[in-house]
């Protein structure tokens, strides 16, 4: 069966930083954008971060531009967004999603979804 899985999340201090990655089972990310949404309790899914099927192309949401990085390794089949400067308005979970379009990758407009995984920055 296919499926997204994330993992790295936990807990960190202010000003912390943690690495998601994404890997995929059953199939392979190579052809597909890979994006982060996240969901702090009590609101809806915020876009985070999109990258494009070729690993060229990147989209933040500003409120993370220049704190995290996200990047692609298709050897490893893997896909990873390094959090730096973390703030508490960062925790939420964080899901790894993907598209087989870019154009709506960076809308982050997904088809296929991960489960979810926990960040929370907190002192």
């Amino acid at each position: 069966q296919s499926h997204l899985v994330e993992s790295g999340g936990g807990l960190v201090q202010p000003g912390g930083s943690l690495r998601l990655s994404c890997a995929a089972s059953g199939f392979s990310l190579r052809y597909y954008a890979i994006g982060w949404v996240r969901q702090a309790p009590g609101k809806g899914r915020e876009g985070v971060s999109c990258i494009s099927t070729a690993g060229d192309s990147t989209t933040y949401a500003d409120s993370v531009k220049g704190r995290f990085t996200i990047s692609r390794d298709s050897a490893d089949n893997t896909v990873t967004l390094q959090m730096n400067n973390m703030k508490p308005e960062d925790t939420a979970v964080y899901y790894c999603a993907a598209v087989y379009d870019d154009f709506r990758c960076a809308s982050y407009e997904f088809d296929y979804w991960g489960q979810g995984t926990q960040v929370t920055v907190s002192s």
